[in-house]
């Protein structure tokens, strides 16, 4: 078998290098993901130690500990992991070392006489809100910094999880799971030097910048829009026009940020670029729409019957857009109704696109026709999608707040769509 064999090995290198071996660990996390009985786990760490001199123990989560406290017989000493990140009631950074501490002390009460490895104690740096556990580059160091300050006073041992970030990890844990490391993965530089300020956006000067390129650009498409046709809009469209200029400003460095770190693979580089590039050209197009008196197009219009469809090439562009921007907001709301876990939030992404929709549909709102039977569907998904993803990961998570929110703006801009003509 793979394990007696490994069991081997392990044997082996504790009798080859008894100076270089200091302890083996015989299992790790196998109660915790069920792919042991601890009666089999207790057999393989007995048959260990008894072969050896060198201290023997396994690893697992701390309430598997407690859960299954027989296994201490078997061990030297106890390695428990402690991720606070992933407890079953998430806690803030700013309580995590604390957290890690207290339950410390919980888990050497249970085992008096007993010493005690925290094996694994880590926060992430990139990755999804998960209620109250918000992973950044400053949670990370405040957690490390606190912790390893802790320890130091308490003499209590701790393994800092981890050492350099696993990028691979993404494709079965999400944007999260590859973040957990003190160094990147990609640049191999550490994230936070010790006395060097700490910043979730080390890059925020060229953020910035583009930000305020893009904010320039959507005024000049209003600007250029009334070049071409002189005549005098209402102040509510150049409040439009700022509206969206201000906000994609602002979000246009954290989306791209958001899109280099959550996406992965061929497929979720083409998802995120193309939200990302939706989220660029909706203000400007918008801003065209909105100075020379359109309003925003249907569904029908772009894929309805051909003596239906528009001409007008920016038209056409904008409910492109439009399209690209309500199809992949349908799939990421699906996405969280039914397998949440490892999911970022497009929240940046999506607000810069849809607060132009719905600033256009606001101003320019058609007063004549029936309500596409497209856009209602689709309506109807996000608000549901909504309201469940909501109340599934708390008020907490400001980012599934934030999300669901652009989530149900973009269902009202579409409930409010009107076609002049209807499909025969």
């Amino acid at each position: 078998m793979k394990n007696a064999a490994l069991a081997d090995t392990a044997v082996a290198l504790a009798r080859e290098y008894p100076g270089t071996v200091t302890s083996v660990i015989v299992g790790s996390e196998v109660l915790l993901r069920g792919e042991m009985t601890v009666a089999d786990l207790r057999e393989i760490i007995r048959s260990v130690r008894a072969r050896i001199t060198t201290p023997v123990t396994y690893a697992d989560s701390w309430d598997y500990w407690l859960r299954y406290r027989e296994m201490a017989a078997d061990v030297d000493f106890v390695t428990i992991h402690m991720l606070p990140f992933w407890e079953d009631e998430p806690i803030r950074a700013e309580d995590a070392a604390a957290h890690v501490i207290d339950i410390y002390r919980k888990v050497a009460l249970a085992f008096p006489g007993k010493n005690i490895l925290i094996g694994e104690a880590g926060w992430p740096s990139k990755g999804r809100m998960r209620e109250v556990s918000l992973p950044s580059r400053i949670n990370q160091a405040r957690f490390i910094s606190e912790l390893l300050d802790r320890a130091g006073r308490e003499k209590i041992r701790v393994n800092v999880f981890e050492a350099y970030d696993e990028p691979w990890k993404r494709q079965w844990e999400g944007t999260v799971g590859a973040h957990w490391g003190l160094f990147d993965g990609v640049t191999r530089q550490i994230k936070h030097a010790a006395g060097s300020a700490v910043s979730n956006y080390p890059f925020w000067k060229l953020q910035m910048g583009s930000g305020m390129a893009l904010s320039a650009f959507v005024f000049l498409a209003g600007w250029l829009t009334l070049r071409r046709r002189p005549w005098q809009p209402r102040l509510a469209s150049w409040i439009a026009v700022g509206t969206s200029a201000t906000i994609g400003g602002m979000l246009l460095g954290v989306a791209a940020d958001k899109m280099y770190y959550e996406s992965y693979g061929i497929g979720g580089w083409l998802q995120w670029g193309v939200l990302l590039a939706a989220a660029i050209a909706s203000p400007m197009l918008c801003a065209n729409a909105a100075i020379s008196g359109r309003s925003l197009p249907t569904f029908l219009e772009l894929l309805g019957p051909r003596d239906g469809r528009t001409r007008l090439v920016l038209t056409v562009l904008l409910g492109l857009v439009l399209t690209v921007t309500t199809v992949i907001a349908a799939q990421t709301a699906l996405g969280f109704a039914f397998d949440p876990r490892y999911r970022d939030f497009p929240f940046a992404s999506l607000t810069m696109a849809v607060v132009p929709f719905a600033a256009l549909m606001l101003l320019n709102r058609p007063k004549e026709g029936t309500r596409p039977i497209a856009e209602s569907a689709f309506a109807g998904l996000l608000v549901v999608a909504a309201l469940f993803t909501g109340f599934n990961e708390g008020g907490q998570n400001w980012q599934s707040m934030w999300t669901c929110a652009i989530y149900v703006l973009l269902a009202l801009t579409l409930w409010r769509a009107r076609a002049v003509q209807s499909p025969k």
